[in-house]
């Protein structure tokens, strides 16, 4: 059994940017050169059968079944600017960000302290979930590229906004009712206060993980610096 705080658990779920990965990584890597590619890159898959899809999904974010190819594309590209976590934004950038990792035109950064601790955890026999706003395909590729290698074998599910706002109550709710999990058992780690609130809402136990650059957190969050230093217990 493993315990947090001497409270049993059965799965532990990791947010990916600024908890198991840098945020700058991200930031500084994956968003530029999706954001580069993306007009030419759906002008390309538009044809096909993935790219109607993406187009379908634009139209009905926004409320207009008639948009044009090149106003959803520019739509697009108006999301990615501004950072917005929307599902067919995600889709795009996860197939842009495959052809990246097929190139290795980059490898992902994973926090040192993130990598070993996922791989120990997983010998343990302890359920690991990733819950990331970026779309699945995205976070298998990311874990699937690390500059430590291939991590997805650790990993036994995923999680992204096709389950709701990270920031939503609800979408952890969801995610436990999947897992057939009482909420209480589930331990979530996450960079973000908002998403670390929502998840103790739906009965979670949290725990904030504060890399190099993250803002303090309030003093009623257990805090660490590193995945080596939460309480955790196998017995």
């Amino acid at each position: 059994m493993l315990l947090f705080e001497q409270r049993p658990l059965g799965a532990i779920v990791l947010d990916i940017e600024g908890t198991t990965t840098d945020i700058a990584f991200v930031k500084n890597t994956l968003f530029p050169y999706a954001e580069e590619r993306l007009e030419a890159y759906m002008a390309k898959v538009a044809p096909t059968a993935e790219g109607q899809a993406i187009l379908a999904q634009v139209r009905q974010e926004v409320g207009h079944p008639d948009l044009s190819q090149t106003g959803c594309i520019a739509q697009l590209l108006a999301w990615a600017q501004a950072d917005q976590k929307v599902t067919p934004l995600k889709a795009v950038q996860g197939m842009i960000w495959e052809e990246g990792y097929r190139t290795q035109a980059y490898y992902s950064h994973i926090y040192v302290d993130a990598a070993a601790h996922i791989q120990t955890w997983h010998r343990q026999g302890v359920p690991l979930y990733i819950y990331s706003s970026g779309s699945i395909a995205a976070q298998k590729l990311l874990f699937a590229h690390t500059s430590v290698g291939d991590l997805t074998p650790c990993l036994r599910g995923y999680f992204d906004t096709t389950t709701g706002a990270k920031v939503e109550a609800a979408s952890y709710e969801t995610i436990a009712a999947d897992l057939g999990l009482d909420p209480g058992e589930l331990l979530f780690l996450s960079d973000s206060p908002g998403e670390l609130a929502a998840a103790r809402q739906a009965g979670w136990q949290v725990c904030a993980v504060q890399r190099p650059g993250t803002p303090n957190f309030s003093p009623d969050l257990r805090v660490v610096g590193d995945f080596g230093k939460l309480p955790l217990e196998v017995v």
